[in-house]
């Protein structure tokens, strides 16, 4: 597979320039291993080698109570914040956690001839003005992410969430319809979740300040399997950089659980400006390292 192409999917997955101008969705993944006919408006062909390479369904997603994450795939995962704790914390830590929250998690069953289609909603300043908020929830799934705003911002970018995700230093509170996506990358994330839906957070501050108490649901709580961030960062981004994006990884998550994924909202601006679309980011020297890779790879003409 030329590196070409890998450049074209990465570029439509991370959202630069995806809805700038008219609607036309990018329309990612009808499920490849559906043995049902394709019922979506556009599909992918189940000859498409280097999707079918990358994508593995077998792979759980979610935690639950059943999913036993082998012991190296937690190495890989407690140094991505330099977790020091073993991995009979971890276990010790999630058995408490399934006796709060649900056992397995709260999934939109396969329908044999429908179409299941998500929306990954960013918070990129590209949507301004966008008046993309009808088409975002016409969508069965509609994923936002950390603080995304919806009031005062319908019309562009929907008044509709069914998964929210988040981690403890982007934590945000959620209607009682709204599923709580964690994603942890570090044990204390999930005592955050356990103790911030209980009786109150206490743990030490990271980089920026945690939540004490979170309201949402318990019963429509989800963890994101520490083992579904390492196949996106091995499968997808081929080990580059040191684990993938939120965005990223919500992007993936949606292939996973629907027929059909459509992405708003991400990247820089027409004019190469970084920003949120409620506010304007202090910090916008931003730089992705997968794209800076791939883009040194076209200018040397490799």
């Amino acid at each position: 597979m030329s590196r070409w192409r890998v450049l074209t999917f990465l570029l439509c997955v991370i959202g630069i320039s995806v809805y700038l101008t008219e609607y036309d969705p990018q329309r990612i993944s009808q499920n490849p291993l559906e043995s049902e006919p394709c019922t979506c408006g556009n599909c992918l062909a189940e000859n498409d080698t280097w999707f079918l390479q990358r994508i593995n369904q077998s792979v759980e997603p979610f935690l639950s109570a059943n999913y036993k994450l082998s012991e190296d795939a937690f190495n890989w995962w407690k140094i991505l914040q330099e977790e020091k704790r073993n991995f009979s914390h971890y276990r010790e830590t999630l058995d408490t956690l399934f006796q709060i929250f649900p056992n397995s998690p709260d999934l939109i069953d396969p329908r044999p001839q429908e179409c299941r289609s998500c929306a990954v909603v960013g918070n990129s300043g590209n949507l301004i003005r966008s008046h993309y908020g009808p088409l975002i929830d016409f969508h069965d799934v509609i994923i936002r992410i950390n603080h995304g705003q919806t009031k005062g911002y319908e019309s562009d970018v929907g008044k509709r969430t069914t998964h929210r995700i988040m981690y403890p230093e982007s934590a945000t509170d959620l209607d009682n319809t709204t599923r709580l996506v964690l994603f942890p990358f570090k044990i204390q994330d999930l005592e955050w979740l356990i103790k911030a839906m209980t009786t109150g957070f206490s743990g030490k501050r990271t980089y920026a300040p945690i939540k004490y108490k979170i309201k949402a649901n318990k019963d429509l709580v989800m963890v994101m399997n520490p083992g579904f961030m390492r196949y996106v960062h091995e499968a997808w981004l081929q080990k580059k950089g040191r684990y993938p994006s939120t965005g990223f990884m919500a992007v993936l998550l949606a292939l996973h659980i629907c027929d059909e994924v459509h992405v708003f909202g991400f990247g820089a601006d027409r004019d190469g400006n970084w920003n949120h679309y409620w506010e304007k980011l202090k910090d916008t020297n931003f730089k992705t390292g997968i794209i800076l890779e791939l883009k040194s790879t076209k200018q040397s003409g490799s």
